[in-house]
C-alpha cells in the first residue's frame, strides 16, 4: 500500500493545535474575536473568563467573578506566599522570579482550599443527585472527606479571623445572584448546610472563609476544581506582586524569617566533640 506523502508543515501545525488562540501576520483572534474588538471593550475578568471558558460571560456573571478576584489578592506579609516574595526580592530575584517562587507556594496546604471546597461540595452535590436530603448529603459527604482528608475541612474557619469579612461580603453578593437567577445556589445551599452541621457537631459557629465562599462563586459559576486554584493564583499574583515591589524600594539583603535580632530555638544535641 503507498504511504500517503509526508507533510511536515500539517503534522507540526497539527501538534500545536489550539482551540484558544488564532494568529497571522496583521491579525490576531482570541476564541474567534478579534483582539482589537475586545480592547477596551471587555474588563480583565471577562478575558479571563473567555480564555477559560470559550465565551464571554453575561454582566452578572463577570461581576461575580471579579468579586473572588478581589478578595483574594492578599492577606498580609505572614502569609507564605508573600513572605516568599519579599525574601526571594531580597536576595537579589527580579520581580518575576520573585513571583514564581511565591506562586509555586499555593499548592495543596497553602493555596489548595479552594480547589479542595469545590470538590467537597461536587461530592455532597452528587450524593443528593441520588435523592438524598441537602442535610443527609452533607453529613455524609462531610464523613467521607474526614475519612479521606483528616479533620481539616477547607473552607471553613480561620485562624485569624472570627468571621471573615471577605465571606460575609462575597455571600451578600451570592444571594444577590441567585435572587437575580445569576446563578441557581445549589452550592451555596451545599455551603450553608456544611456550616450548620459544623456548628452542630462542635457547638459553636465554624463559618465560611474565603476560600470557602470564593469555591462557591466558582461552582456556581461552572468552574472546574482545578481552575478554582488556577483562578485564585491569577488573584493572589496581585498582592504577591504588590509585596515584591515594596520589598524592592526598602533595598534591604538577604531578608530572613526572623528579624537579626530574634534567635530558633535549637533542638539538638548540646555541643560535643570528636574522639
Amino acid at each position: 500500500m503507498t504511504q500517503p506523502p509526508f507533510d511536515a508543515a500539517k503534522l507540526a501545525a497539527d501538534y500545536w493545535s489550539t482551540s484558544i488562540i488564532d494568529i497571522h501576520p496583521g491579525s490576531i483572534n482570541v476564541r474567534g474575536f478579534p483582539i482589537e474588538e475586545l480592547i477596551g471593550a471587555i474588563s480583565f475578568p471577562q478575558m479571563i473568563w473567555l480564555m477559560l471558558r470559550g465565551e464571554l460571560p453575561d454582566a452578572a456573571q463577570a461581576r461575580l467573578l471579579e468579586a473572588a478576584l478581589v478578595a483574594s489578592v492578599d492577606h498580609g506579609p505572614h502569609a507564605p506566599s508573600i513572605a516568599i516574595s519579599r525574601i526571594a526580592t531580597s536576595c537579589g530575584l527580579p520581580l518575576n522570579g520573585a513571583m514564581a517562587s511565591a506562586i509555586n507556594a499555593l499548592d495543596d496546604v497553602h493555596g489548595g482550599a479552594g480547589q479542595q471546597a469545590v470538590e467537597l461540595y461536587d461530592a455532597i452535590g452528587a450524593r443528593m443527585e441520588t435523592g438524598l436530603a441537602l442535610e443527609e448529603a452533607v453529613q455524609q459527604g462531610v464523613d467521607a472527606f474526614v475519612e479521606e482528608h483528616g479533620k481539616y475541612l477547607p473552607g471553613f474557619g480561620h485562624r485569624f479571623h472570627p468571621v471573615d469579612p471577605r465571606a460575609t461580603r462575597l455571600l451578600a453578593l451570592v444571594d444577590d445572584g441567585v435572587e437575580s437567577k445569576t446563578i441557581g445556589g445549589r452550592y451555596a445551599a451545599i455551603a450553608r448546610g456544611i456550616e450548620a452541621l459544623l456548628k452542630q457537631r462542635k457547638n459553636r459557629p465554624v463559618p465560611m472563609n474565603i476560600d470557602g465562599a470564593t469555591a462557591v462563586i466558582y461552582a456556581e459559576l461552572g468552574f472546574a476544581p482545578e481552575l478554582a486554584r488556577g483562578v485564585f493564583c491569577l488573584s493572589r499574583a496581585v498582592g504577591i506582586l504588590s509585596h515584591a515591589w515594596e520589598q524592592r524600594g526598602r533595598h534591604e539583603r538577604n531578608k530572613g524569617p526572623l528579624p537579626r535580632q530574634m534567635n530558633y530555638t535549637y533542638t539538638g544535641e548540646p555541643e560535643r566533640h570528636l574522639p
